[in-house]
């Protein structure tokens, strides 16, 4: 394990989130050619990074995903073929099919960075205490 400065952590860490915000906005734009939920376009052209909010270390993060609702219609399998305050049973053959919207990719995705960030942080960690230890 590594020994690395509380600067090295923090801007390895602001690297990897940055890259990691990009990745997803590529794996949702693969996900909707791969469902081939592109009539107009207005959902693929939907999808954007937004910013992300860290604390100063960046050891706290939120994302958002911003995409048109339509995705998640396509995760339940609704849409236009079923007005809304139906009793349930429309009279006709449901056409929809659910097409999974969040996908494994992203999961394993997050999964990568938690992991990425406790690999870091520990690193972050090791350093502080080599540090206070030569001072002894």
């Amino acid at each position: 394990m590594a020994a690395i400065t509380q600067q090295q952590a923090e801007e390895t860490r602001r690297r990897y989130v940055e890259a990691w915000n990009d990745t997803m906005v590529d794996l949702w734009c693969e996900q909707i050619a791969l469902l081939k939920v592109i009539d107009t376009g207005a959902l693929y052209d939907s999808v954007q990074a937004l910013s992300t909010r860290a604390d100063g270390r960046i050891v706290d993060i939120t994302f958002e995903s911003a995409f048109l609702r339509y995705g998640l219609y396509q995760d339940y399998g609704t849409g236009k073929e079923v007005y809304r305050g139906n009793s349930g049973d429309i009279g006709r053959d449901k056409v929809r099919t659910r097409r999974r919207w969040y996908s494994r990719k992203y999961w394993s995705s997050v999964m990568r960075l938690k992991d990425f960030m406790q690999q870091n942080l520990g690193d972050e960690f090791v350093g502080i205490v080599s540090d206070a230890w030569k001072r002894l």
